[in-house]
């Protein structure tokens, strides 16, 4: 009996310390709390425990206790801004690891990336998480702003919110864009090049903020030493510091906010706004709930990447003595470029812009309307949309298929095998590209690999389409007399060359012209 009890109070005892060590670790949740917790039952303890965790835990401290139930309906936020953040937070871990493999160097900047893809264990994943995720930031930061603009939650105590979450829009977008030129390649180059070439229109100090962003006449060792400062160190740090003030002004001053429909429906039955006003605890619905967002995120990251076969662009490394054809900005300013074409640099690139941002700024003390609700609000979420449509139309002027007149020649033969990327040519398979001589409208499209047990279905794609583009020049008068071939040689052991090549008569000079672009293609190349 003596013995038993021994027994029992050992037991009590170590249950007693494994309890307290739980408490410790869990900021003060003990055994059976955390069971609760984990089994979603209610609180074992008085006064909650639960929301001792925020009092004592640093991670938890910075979280609210609970929101408003109406303020968690999916269809209210999309959880645009949890995502904001899921992005940043992966942009800020895969960056770290992407620092300790990079110099920045115009001599060793182009190697470290190639290294970091080829020699790295998971180097080419983490760069293509890094790249998808910056895109995935810019876009789920201007969505955010356009659902906070469309309910109207810029209103009253919330527009310092606003304010700070317009800073973020542009800091997320300066941060991308900083990124654009550390892999130091022909794409990277030349739109960072036009970009900065901008704040040359600039009145009064254009040639001094020009400077002062290549740090010379052009990019160089100093540009991108600076360009590399500002994306690991400056940008990242005004970042962490406006999202703290902009996540405290939501979690601690005047939270998410409700529905407008619940929040001024006078329809809405008084128990249905009860309900939307109810408590719930973030411990443990909502960070289940965010666990599972996360787990979310990176499950959709991982399947774009491996089976949509997602990949970060690498180009040509730069080469400031050649300017690529079809030169362009990252796509988030293609508005911009778009807006370049319209008129002068100085007006739509310097002035327009700042306009723009200062109107940003200063919605919530121009829209002096009181109320939330879209049809209440006419006149200012029509001036929305109407703005979002102008953007995607703007973007599209900025592409460089808008506007810019290209030889047709050159056109086709850009469009088949571009300067830089892939393009179809490229893409075909390497023992697809049978030796010979194809020419337009003598060699038919079919059958060009008798030998090849599958033939080359690939090759003859893209010979169809070079019969086809060809064929619409010569009929829209753009190519007169047009002849044109694709010829494919064996070059050397496991290279192949490849020539598309088109001659026609100058309409003008009645001269024959020719254009003509040699292609060497390895066995081992990338296809994807």
């Amino acid at each position: 009996m003596i013995k038993s009890d021994s027994i029992q109070d050992l037991r009590k005892k170590m249950i007693t310390a494994l309890d307290q060590r739980v408490r410790a670790i869990t900021a003060g949740l003990g055994l059976n709390e955390l069971r609760a917790v984990l089994r979603g039952d209610p609180p074992t303890e008085r006064p909650n425990p639960r929301y001792k965790v925020h009092t004592t835990s640093f991670l938890f401290h910075i979280r609210p206790r609970y929101y408003e139930k109406g303020s968690t309906i999916f269809t209210h936020t999309f959880r645009l801004g949890f995502f904001t953040s899921f992005f940043f937070f992966l942009e800020l871990f895969t960056g770290l690891i992407l620092m300790i493999y990079y110099t920045p160097s115009p001599s060793e900047a182009y190697t470290s990336i190639l290294n970091l893809q080829s020699n790295v264990p998971f180097g080419k994943l983490l760069r293509d998480m890094h790249r998808l995720g910056a895109e995935g930031m810019v876009i789920f930061t201007a969505l955010h702003m356009l659902r906070t603009f469309l309910t109207g939650s810029y209103k009253g105590t919330r527009s310092f919110t606003w304010l700070t979450g317009v800073v973020l829009l542009g800091i997320t977008l300066f941060l991308s864009f900083s990124g654009y030129l550390l892999p130091w390649d022909q794409l990277a180059y030349w739109a960072v090049t036009i970009g900065t070439s901008m704040a040359e229109a600039a009145p009064l100090f254009g040639n001094e903020a020009n400077l002062l962003l290549r740090g010379a006449p052009d990019i160089s060792a100093n540009g991108l030493l600076r360009f590399y400062l500002l994306h690991v160190v400056l940008l990242p740090l005004a970042a962490i510091l406006v999202i703290s003030i902009h996540y405290y002004k939501v979690s601690r001053e005047h939270g998410i906010s409700l529905p407008a429909s619940i929040e001024e429906g006078d329809d809405v039955p008084a128990d249905v706004k009860r309900e939307a006003k109810q408590r719930i605890d973030y411990l443990p619905d909502l960070f289940t709930h965010e666990m599972f967002l996360t787990s979310l995120g990176l499950f959709i990251l991982v399947i774009i990447l491996t089976v949509f076969n997602y990949s970060a662009p690498l180009e040509n490394i730069a080469n400031p003595q050649v300017t690529p054809l079809d030169t362009k900005a990252p796509w988030y300013f293609w508005w911009l470029q778009g807006m370049l074409k319209l008129g002068d640099k100085t007006l739509m690139g310097i002035i327009l812009p700042t306009v723009i941002v200062g109107l940003l700024f200063a919605v919530p003390y121009i829209d002096r309307n009181p109320h939330r609700r879209l049809y209440k609000r006419p006149v200012a979420v029509g001036i929305g949309l109407l703005s979002v449509l102008v953007l995607v139309v703007l973007s599209y002027m900025g592409t460089p298929e808008y506007a810019i007149q290209t030889p047709a020649a050159t056109r086709i033969i850009q469009d088949l095998a571009p300067e830089e990327g892939l393009g179809p040519l490229r893409a075909i398979p390497f023992d697809q590209l049978q030796a010979g001589v194809y020419e337009v409208n003598v060699t038919e499209p079919k059958n060009l690999c008798p030998n090849l047990d599958f033939g080359c279905p690939e090759l003859e794609e893209v010979f169809r389409e070079y019969t086809r583009r060809v064929n619409e020049a010569i009929e829209a008068g753009a190519l007169p007399n047009a002849q044109a071939v694709l010829v494919i040689e064996d070059w050397q052991h496991n290279l192949k060359k490849v020539t598309p090549r088109i001659l026609w008569t100058d309409a003008e000079s009645g001269q024959q012209q020719v254009y003509e672009r040699h292609i060497y293609l390895h066995e081992n190349r990338e296809r994807d």
